[in-house]
């Protein structure tokens, strides 16, 4: 009896590591997720492209271009369930940015999560497991 509970001591702290990994993996995802579509409803709304910003899809005064409310301000900050989301605008042509890329990265990984994850306006959300995320890495099942 004592064997097993001394297993169970070693082995319970890395399980709840890995679960809150898991869990912080599937928040990256679906925070990628929101984050491409209010870059097409910002978008729609605006009619001067995707934002140059991450930080203009959140609440930073009234409605507007340059706060347009869509993002909570954690998500808008670029952290959220331990990953750092950097967003990156494509070159404005004619005032309209019509490409972004957007990365999420673990702030700590093996901690805060294992995989790095990438999309950029096409919507596909990809991932790598040991360097940060790529349009060549393969997309997330």
């Amino acid at each position: 009896m004592a064997i097993i509970l001394i297993i169970a001591a070693i082995a319970l702290p890395n399980v709840i590591v890995r679960s809150h990994m898991i869990a912080n993996e599937a928040a990256a995802v679906g925070s990628l997720r929101t984050i491409n579509t209010e870059c097409v409803t910002y978008s729609g709304l605006y009619h001067i492209g995707f934002p140059s910003t991450l930080a203009r899809l959140g609440p930073a005064g009234s409605v507007s271009s340059t706060s347009a409310q869509l993002i909570d301000s954690v998500l808008a900050g670029g952290e959220n369930n331990g990953y750092a989301f950097t967003y990156v605008p494509g070159a404005p042509v004619s005032g309209v940015i019509s490409t972004y890329t957007l990365s999420a990265s673990p702030i700590t990984p093996g901690q805060t999560g294992q995989r790095f994850f990438y999309t950029d306006q096409s919507g596909v959300i990809r991932s790598n497991l040991s360097a940060t995320a790529t349009v060549s890495d393969a997309p997330v099942q």
